[in-house]
């Protein structure tokens, strides 16, 4: 893959305070031929193997599930990121995106899949030693045994650290002792193999590989959810279950760095997820469109439906190029490293230093999605509503989004949480950026003709600045307890980066004579983008403004915010002609 070539090294949160060119960044489009070919096997796997079986994988049958897992296994797509001497495909960072991406067409089955080859998976891949390696990740790769992860509890949700499960070494030495409950454990009714969390003496959090075949593992009966009811979601009990030593995963009292770490990969794996979840609703709205007559004409034609079919995919360019553009961030980061080949270490450095962006995609991805499939329900009218119709189940199925790999609540008190201790640990120039803001705001903020566009990106990460200035003198080093403050500068940043990897891919393709979709995306989603901005920002100023300091405030955000209205209904119209006559996303 052509990352290093493509993206330039860049720290993490430094797109609120540098300006890329186009070339500078990695798109969809500079996938290669390997990576597009792995979608192609996933698609195919997909129509012969998954899809004849889908009905009695979400009545959830026993076996049935499992055994098309193991059927993906014989194409190696439950080891692409599994070293070869484990049994792996040892391929990079953007194959284990795609095959995610291209699986995400029902979450009942895609459950399965994900929670084994990622958070069931990963945590011996990055944190085992050589023997835990040997003895599981060539077991893991053919799918012999299934993984899981186990993490949270009843009391224990978003407040991971406050974890009741125990355990306490026997007398002598040789093993520990396991009691407590997890809860909500995907593939929890099936799984051989469970990364387990618990406190040494009921102190220190550390992680244990825990095998169902200790005597003592038990699993609950199987939740009745709202959406994913295919996949397996059981609680998984512990009772004086004894793990020898051998099996504690990492450090003793640092299971906080495996959970936080595998947690982070989730969440940029939730962002090719809903992207192909998307894909596969719009595709079916764009379908039934065209189908459905009303009035005399199909419902395509009408000007309402053309705008729910251009905002879904307006919202989808957005959260793709997002998604691309960090992992060729992530995936340049991993070819610059002197070992970059299996050195797990320089892999979690790597995703470690993209951990915010990583939180912006899970948040901005998962509301995407949501926002498609309940579009998708009313485009469809009464029969959205209806079980056989393929929307209704999607949008039961993708309310999960908001919750999985860390609420977006957490992750919007994290995003900003994340870019504030990298300042202060002088990983990351914001606060120099964030003065240099505040001692340009009498400068003209406009910005014409061509350069209008990359204009609305400079003045929204202008606004990003001084709203953290703004937050920072009022609350200081109290500022993490304003969570409402907290959440809306991640807002804006989440914004920020949505506007600039958007423009930057739609320059690029214009570059090589494509994309007039994406120009057309790119143009409705900017002003949209600093209009959610502004009213983040009117947010910030009245938490932390009175006076004539607010009204300058407000002022000044209302000036760098301005922008002239573009024709959006025509953009609209010519972004939903070229879905309807494609009959799918494109660019």
């Amino acid at each position: 893959m052509s990352t290093a070539a493509a993206t330039a090294l860049q720290a993490g949160g430094a797109f609120l305070i540098e300006d890329r060119q186009a070339e500078e960044v990695f798109t969809a489009e500079d996938l290669s031929e390997e990576h597009l070919a792995i979608g192609r096997t996933v698609d195919e796997f997909w129509k012969n193997e998954v899809e004849p079986h889908l009905d009695v994988i979400r009545q959830q049958k026993a076996g049935v599930a499992l055994e098309v897992l193991r059927k993906s296994a014989a194409l190696g797509l439950t080891a692409i990121a599994i070293p070869e001497r484990f049994g792996g495909m040892e391929m990079d960072l953007p194959s284990v995106m795609i095959a995610g991406e291209h699986m995400a067409k029902d979450p009942s089955y895609g459950s399965w899949f994900s929670a084994h080859t990622g958070i069931g998976t990963l945590p011996v891949l990055f944190f085992g030693n050589e023997e835990q390696k040997r003895k599981y990740l060539p077991r893991l790769a053919n799918v012999e045994i299934l993984a899981a992860y186990a993490l949270t509890e009843a009391l224990a949700g978003s407040d991971a650290l406050a974890a009741r499960t125990r355990a306490d070494l026997s007398p002598d030495g040789k093993y520990y002792v396991l009691n407590g409950q997890k809860m909500w454990i995907t593939n929890g009714g099936a799984a051989d193999l469970y990364t387990v969390f618990a406190k040494v003496g009921g102190e220190k959090f550390t992680a244990f590989l825990v095998e169902r075949s200790f005597s003592g593992v038990t699993s609950g009966a199987e939740e009745h959810k709202m959406g994913i009811k295919g996949s397996s979601t059981t609680a998984v009990y512990f009772d004086n279950v004894k793990v020898p030593v051998e099996n504690v995963l990492g450090e003793i009292g640092r299971g906080h760095v495996i959970a936080f770490n595998i947690l982070n990969i989730g969440r940029l794996k939730l962002g090719p997820a809903a992207v192909g979840g998307a894909k596969h609703v719009l595709a079916i709205c764009l379908k039934y469109a065209q189908e459905r007559k009303a009035f005399g004409s199909s419902i395509a034609q009408f000007g309402a439906i053309q705008h729910k079919l251009a905002e879904m995919a307006i919202r989808l360019y957005a959260v793709e190029s997002m998604v691309w553009r960090v992992v060729g961030l992530i995936q340049s980061r991993l070819q610059a490293a002197p070992e970059r080949s299996a050195d797990s270490q320089s892999q979690l450095q790597a995703l470690e230093e993209y951990a915010a962006e990583c939180s912006m995609i899970k948040v901005y991805a998962s509301e995407m999605l949501d926002y498609v499939v309940d579009e998708g329900v009313q485009i469809h009218g009464g029969y959205g509503y209806h079980q056989d119709y393929a929307v209704e189940r999607a949008y039961r199925d993708s309310r999960i989004n908001r919750i999985f790999e860390g609420t977006n609540e957490i992750n919007r008190l994290l995003i900003t949480g994340m870019l504030l201790k990298r300042a202060a640990r002088g990983q990351l120039a914001l606060m120099p950026a964030v003065k240099a803001a505040f001692a340009a705001t009498g400068e003209t903020a406009g910005c014409g003709g061509l350069d209008e566009a990359h204009g609305l990106v400079r003045n929204a990460k202008r606004i990003a600045l001084l709203m953290i200035g703004i937050a920072n003198q009022k609350y200081g080093a109290e500022l993490d307890k304003q969570q409402e403050v907290m959440m809306s500068i991640s807002d804006i940043a989440m914004e920020v980066l949505a506007m600039e990897s958007s423009l930057l891919r739609s320059r690029k393709l214009a570059a090589s004579g494509k994309g007039a979709g994406a120009a057309d995306m790119c143009a409705v989603l900017l002003g949209q983008a600093m209009d959610r901005i502004e009213v983040s920002s009117r947010m910030i100023i009245g938490a932390c403004c009175s006076g004539d300091a607010l009204h300058k405030s407000i002022g000044i955000v209302r000036d760098l915010a301005n922008y002239d209205p573009l024709d959006t209904v025509a953009l609209r119209r010519n972004i939903a002609g070229r879905l309807l006559s494609a009959g799918c996303y494109s660019v």
